[in-house]
């Protein structure tokens, strides 16, 4: 889909959240190649960054690769880039919530530190915040509000629907969604999920084959004072998607 979308809204830039692009679980070095060749700029992780040991191998020499940020000192990689785009340049930060996840370092004063060391770089500041409260979401989305573009969410797998720029000129929205089959539970085959529920026991869990639905959100970013204009969601399925 990615090529056709591009081709349609022309943006700048094109950013993924992939840290569950192996089967659910982790990114490998080819299918990192494979995003960047179907159009992809830039690439976010979460708390899912380990699960391949195969990021191990290219994580620290890839540029264009960012994982939560607020993971401990000496982590591998990097959890802030700046992308570079025919004059254009956009810095992208990945930070990870607390609530409900592993503790980290605290995102909020970890997104300070990295806006004062982004300092005038770049006015265009793109955050994933990769959370499982919306509460804590919704708090980033204010904390930011006018030293922030955009601050989108990740992690939950369902789109919200309280996408907007806030008064500062900060796009954001609580979940942008998934990219998976919609006939899953969160993109895992749901017989699995369902005895897990029911007996309490483990289950394997294994993407769904399911038809797919993909999810994004389009925002347009003023490159002088760095505010956003606009923030639209992208919603599609495989049985409505027509290849243009």
């Amino acid at each position: 889909m990615l090529p056709a979308l591009k081709q349609k809204h022309q943006p700048d830039f094109v950013l993924v959240n992939a840290e569950n692009a192996a089967g659910g679980k982790g990114l490998t070095e080819a299918l990192a190649r494979d995003f960047y060749s179907w159009g992809a700029d830039g690439l976010t992780m979460g708390n899912h960054t380990w699960d391949n040991k195969d990021i191990f191998q290219f994580i620290d020499s890839e540029s264009r690769l960012v994982r939560p940020a607020n993971f401990p000192p000496g982590t591998p990689g990097q959890g802030m880039m700046v992308l570079k785009k025919r004059g254009k340049s956009l810095a992208v930060i990945n930070v990870q919530g607390r609530t409900f996840l592993p503790p980290l370092d605290c995102p909020f004063r970890t997104m300070d530190a990295l806006l004062e060391q982004l300092g005038t770089e770049t006015r265009c500041v793109f955050v994933d915040f990769h959370a499982e409260a919306t509460s804590e979401k919704i708090a980033m989305g204010w904390y930011l509000d006018g030293r922030a573009s955009v601050v989108v969410g990740t992690h939950t797998h369902v789109q919200t629907h309280d996408e907007r720029v806030l008064p500062g000129g900060t796009a954001y929205v609580t979940d942008v969604g998934m990219c998976g089959s919609h006939e899953g539970v969160l993109g895992m085959e749901r017989e699995a999920v369902m005895h897990r529920f029911l007996t309490g026991l483990p289950a394997r869990f294994t993407a769904d084959e399911g038809p797919w639905q993909f999810h994004a959100v389009l925002t347009e970013i003023d490159d002088a004072t760095g505010r956003a204009g606009s923030i639209q969601l992208i919603r599609k399925r495989e049985d409505e998607f027509i290849y243009e």
